[in-house]
This record gives C-alpha cells, structure tokens and sequence, in this order.
C-alpha cells in the first residue's frame, strides 16, 4: 500500500505500535498533538486499516470514550533468508510474527536470477496460501550470505556468491511487485531479529554466526552498525593468532579457515572421522564422540580470542553466539567463554553474559521483517 510510509511515520500511529489501545484523549496527551490533528490521523489510519476500534474505556461521565489499537495484520511483509545452500521464506504481520514459512534446498552460486526467482515463487506460494496478494505487501526483507551495501542492497564482492557481485537484487525483486525490497548481510539481520524479539532492552550486544562461515552483527546504542562499506562485523577475516591455514578469501590464518563449521569438519576428517557437512559435526558432538567434542572446544577457543578484543573494542553487554554449530551444545560456548575471560579486562566483561541464540532460526526472518519495518516507520 502506497501510504503505509506516511501512515506509520506519524506520531499516532508510533504511539500504538506497543499493541496497547487508546483514547483520543490519551493520544493527545502523549502526541501532544492538537485535537483535530489526532482526530484526523485516526481517521485517516481507520481507513487505512492500520488502526482498528478496541472497545470503549471506563466512563468518567457521560459516553465512554471509544479506544483505538494497532492492527498487526493490516499489512504483511515477506522476509526471505538466503543462505549457502538454502532458502527460507515467511510471511510476517506488521510486528514480525512469523504466520507461515518454507524453507527449500538451493545452493546459492546458482546465481541470482535462479535464487531469486525462487524467492519470489515462494513468496507468492505464501500469500496465496493466506488469501492475501501482493498489493497486502509492506516490503520484502532479505538477507543474504555475504556483504551487501545496505544503502543499494548489491552484493559487495562476496565470496561464496558467484555471479551476485553488484547485483541489483531490489531491481530484480520490486519487479515482482513485491513492495519496497530491504536487503543486508545474513549476521546483520540476525542480529536485529535476535535484539527485536529476546534483548530489546539491551543498547549494546554482538551476534555471532559461526556456520559455513563467521560473522558477526553490532548492536550498539540499540542500533545496527554496519560501518562504511557495510563490512563491519566481518570477523572470520581476521587472523588467528598462530596459524596459517589458507583461506577462501586468498588470506592465510583467517578465523573462519581455523573454526568455521567447514574448519572444524575437515579438521574430523583429516582424524578419520566422516563429516560432510555441520549438521554432521553437531550430531558427533551430540553422540558423545570425544574427538569431535575437543575440536568443538577448541574451535570455539579460536573464536574467543577473536571475540575478545571485540569486547574490548565494543564493549558489548550481551554476546549472542548463533548459526549451526551452537547447535554443538556447551562445547563450543564454553571454548568460547573461556578464551573471552582470559584475554579481555575485568572491566569489560563484569556484566558481560556469553549465550546461545534463543530464537534460533527464526532470527533471521524475524530479522528481515524487522529490516523493512524500521525502513517503514522511518
């Protein structure tokens, strides 16, 4: 819908967002808008859909006043989860609850008309299944699994997408007629899903992926960061303090080559065991198999030491360590800890708490969902 910018940039509308009904009266209070300002936005969002009647409140003497609410479903939004080898797509309301999902196997170096196409597809599969259309759409999130620049949504020289260099990814999607696209990286999204749905009260954390590669989205202020090229956050690249293992990105020593999940499985391998992918690493450590469980930890070692002067750069009240391997169970979180506490000051880590993902693979599509209503309410 053409309005739905305006509409939830408006200082009413921002007032209900928290799901809570009001009066005209309380609107005025809190806006501290005039009254036929706010009586002329309510009517505007009423018949926009945006905003619903909520029943009446207690009378203090003659009519009741009728109260007003936020209606979540008034509007969808599409959020789409583009990995190395798989796509996830959701139907989201205006608050980011998921209503229905699909996920597919697709390798990403398919290329992006192919990727896309299918995202697409799947979204459309998804709204006929509501009974909704295109025109229901507030916008499209996706995330994808490399850098992008944020401000154009194009790939930025990704590694392990062949073909998606500087490609116009929100051109190929707003020709689906799919809404404003929101495109990032699929950490930053991560990120902000986690922060909207588990810590929104914390103003400073870190979300960590470690899967097929590492990464990590800032949260700091409450906000995103994602710094001048949309790099920031790119932690496998940075070396590993003693080693020289050559990376996918032509450097030697990168984290991601020592402790990713492709790491840590050819590390199984090279020891006789028979791993081909992280789901396979994560059931040995589950089985009990004491070499993959010490590789575990140490691979999260790696990645403390990494993550360490991270806490001292940023100071992060919360790390969030998400992606396939924290799947391992406490092996690779408490490698993890144990390396943070070690090398970073006491100051820096008094309050500092080391967890798993609470939201699990939802985070990247309630991240999504996020990334275009953040755009939406400016």
């Amino acid at each position: 819908m053409s309005d739905l910018g305006t509409a939830e940039t408006d200082a009413v509308l921002r007032l209900l967002l928290d799901g809570q009904p009001r009066t005209r009266a309380e609107l005025i209070d809190l806006s501290g808008l005039a009254r036929s300002t706010v009586t002329g936005r309510i009517e505007a969002l009423l018949a926009s859909g945006l905003v619903v009647p909520s029943g009446e409140a207690a009378s203090t003497g003659g009519r009741p006043p009728a109260r007003f609410r936020f209606n979540p479903t008034a509007r969808l939004i599409l959020a789409a989860d583009v990995g190395a080898t798989h796509v996830s797509v959701a139907l989201t309301d205006l608050t980011g609850e998921i209503l229905d999902r699909s996920t597919t196997r697709l390798n990403i170096a398919e290329g992006p008309e192919v990727v896309l196409s299918e995202v697409a597809r799947m979204g459309r599969v998804l709204l006929r299944a509501a009974r909704r259309s295109v025109t229901d759409l507030a916008g499209t999130g996706v995330g994808l699994p490399g850098p992008v620049e944020h401000s154009t949504g194009r790939p930025n020289h990704p590694p392990i997408m062949p073909g998606w260099d500087s490609y116009d990814v929100v051109g190929r999607l707003s020709r689906e007629h799919l809404g404003p696209v929101l495109v990032d990286n699929d950490v930053n999204i991560m990120a902000l899903g986690e922060h909207a749905t588990e810590y929104a009260e914390v103003e400073h954390l870190l979300f960590v992926k470690v899967a097929t590669g590492i990464g990590a989205g800032v949260i700091s202020g409450g906000r995103l960061h994602r710094g001048a090229q949309g790099a920031a956050g790119d932690i496998g690249h940075i070396q590993a303090p003693g080693h020289r293992e050559v990376c996918r990105c032509g450097n030697t020593g990168c984290l991601e080559a020592v402790a990713s999940a492709t790491a840590v499985a050819g590390q199984l391998r090279a020891a006789g065991l028979e791993p081909s992918s992280s789901q396979d690493v994560v059931d040995l450590v589950r089985a009990g198999n004491t070499i993959a469980t010490r590789t575990i930890r140490q691979a999260g070692r790696e990645i403390g030491t990494v993550l360490a002067a991270a806490v001292s750069l940023l100071n992060p009240s919360v790390i969030v360590i998400g992606g396939s391997l924290s799947q391992a169970g406490d092996s690779l979180l408490a490698g993890i800890r144990e390396a943070i506490y070690a090398r970073s000051l006491p100051l820096a880590t008094t309050d500092l708490r080391v967890v798993t993902a609470r939201s699990g693979q939802d985070a990247a599509l309630r991240g999504a969902a996020t990334l275009v209503l953040l755009h939406a309410i400016g």
